[in-house]
């Protein structure tokens, strides 16, 4: 059942997330509807996601120690290092 939600934010917040929304194919409001299923599921198992075997394999294999960890960044300097 799908209830309505109105919130107040910024506007370019919301150009920015409905921009994004559209390059991933879906709503702003499913976009939104996952991740709040995602931060208010704090004892999400493994068994609740569809996984390869080969993924399920490695799931909890990485630790990210840093919460300020940037994989945009990490990404841009691996790709710089690997082509300079």
């Amino acid at each position: 059942m799908s209830t309505k939600l109105t919130l107040t934010i910024d506007g370019k917040v919301i150009r920015g997330a409905k921009e994004y929304a559209k390059s991933q194919g879906r709503s702003l409001s499913k976009l939104i509807e996952e991740y709040l299923k995602s931060v208010s599921s704090s004892d999400l198992k493994e068994s609740d996601l569809n996984l390869s075997p080969i993924t399920k394999s490695l799931f909890g294999a990485v630790k990210i120690r840093d919460k300020d960890f940037d994989e945009k960044r990490l990404l841009e300097d691996e790709i710089l290092r690997k082509h300079l």
